[in-house]
């Protein structure tokens, strides 16, 4: 008889570690898992090392190293125009997983009601059950231009629902799973509706510099719109943008109000985060303009190269206009296939070609609206990426 919480029971093991684990016995190429099988730039890993020799490496304060707040608060307010006081306004997290949970206990009680963006980042529903919060589900869909779009009849409907209004709307752009950058309309429509109701705003834009549609460049924190400064709780980390996803360095900036509610469950999550790592997040955030342009070039290869092979062996890749990602719709070939779900058809890849996705359905509350798709993580080496486009090739030549 399982002793886990009736809370978590219903997540079992993580979708990631799940096929990761089938991967690595098939010897597939993981273009599962959303992490680069490369390092960061060495500056900061020296910053990393120099700080582990020269500065403490007992507790930082819990709300983070007052240089690293610094550092965020300004780069918060070149990105929003918003002023942000990094002694009240800034909390480092363990990366910004840790962030949202703090962000959903901190700030939501049992019975509350959060709106959803499906497909989301799997931790947001577990963080909402953990907390005793209802997810109210509004979707991405795909359209015919090629990309997903936020479904606005969806979400005024969930603001409409009977009852108080939703206490929390999670949102997430650019956008894991499915790479969408939201629109500055779609972000006006969720900030009027979040204004009029009292809705405060998780935003997760982590992905905030990785974005490649000049339509949708730069990207829009939504805490820049009007009526959102008080009501957005605005997280970022430094795994993604640096591609040092191991280190678990993240950040919340909110005003102090909100921010004292994330503090308060922050102190009795992880208390505070590895000392010399903050120092060298600092030096990061200093540079960052010398190690987003190299990375942005790497990235724009894979999704190009990877989005090509999908189609051509008779995948529907959509466009990515940003993050790591590109969900792919699989029907035509798992027809042909004798394929049904996202997980046979992620299942069949791993097995028989040698390349492993992640079946989406598990990103979704309704998950009927991932059983189509595939997400594959294009945040890889170029000869990994080429790898793997000549096995997907090999496989669907075998099996025309």
């Amino acid at each position: 008889m399982s002793q886990t919480s009736r809370a978590l029971l219903p997540f079992g093991t993580t979708i990631f570690t799940t096929v990761s684990r089938l991967a690595q016995r098939h010897n597939a190429v993981n273009l599962a898992q959303g992490f680069p099988d490369f390092d960061g730039p060495d500056f900061i890993k020296d910053a990393a090392a120099q700080a582990l020799r020269a500065h403490p490496n007992q507790y930082a304060p819990s709300p983070g190293l007052p240089l690293l707040r610094a550092r965020a608060a300004e780069r918060f307010t070149a990105m929003t125009g918003l002023p942000a006081d990094p002694e009240s306004d800034v909390t480092v997290t363990a990366g910004c997983t840790e962030a949202i949970a703090a962000c959903v206990l901190g700030l939501c009680n049992p019975g509350d009601r959060a709106v959803l963006i499906e497909p989301f980042y799997d931790s947001y529903r577990a963080c909402l059950a953990m907390a005793g919060v209802s997810p109210v589900p509004v979707a991405v869909r795909p359209q015919p231009t090629g990309r997903f779009a936020l479904d606005l009849d969806e979400l005024r409907a969930a603001f409409a629902q009977p009852g108080p209004a939703p206490r929390l709307l999670l949102l997430n752009s650019p956008h894991n799973p499915t790479g969408a950058v939201f629109t500055r309309d779609e972000l006006a429509a969720i900030a009027d509706l979040c204004a009029r109701a009292g809705t405060i705003v998780i935003a997760d834009e982590v992905y905030d510099r990785l974005v490649y549609d000049p339509a949708r460049t730069p990207h829009v924190p939504i805490a820049s719109l009007p009526g959102m400064a008080d009501r957005t709780v605005s997280l970022n980390s430094l795994g993604k943008t640096f591609s040092l996803t191991g280190w678990k360095i993240g950040w919340a900036v909110a005003p102090a109000a909100l921010s004292a509610a994330v503090r308060a469950a922050h102190q009795f999550l992880t208390f505070a985060v590895a000392t010399p790592l903050q120092h060298a997040a600092a030096e990061a955030l200093r540079r960052e303009g010398d190690a987003v342009p190299p990375l942005l070039d790497t990235l724009r290869h894979g999704r190009a190269e990877l989005s090509r092979a999908l189609a051509d062996i008779g995948l529907r890749p959509y466009a990515s206009e940003g993050t790591y990602f590109v969900l792919a719709d699989h029907s035509a070939l798992s027809a042909r296939l004798g394929v049904g779900t996202d997980a046979e058809f992620c299942q069949r890849l791993i097995t028989a070609a040698g390349v492993a996705a992640i079946p989406p359905s598990v990103f979704y509350v309704r998950p009927e609206l991932g059983r189509p798709m595939a997400r594959f993580a294009y945040c890889k080496r170029p000869e990994t990426i080429a790898t793997a486009v000549a096995r997907l090739r090999d496989w669907a030549a075998r099996s025309a």
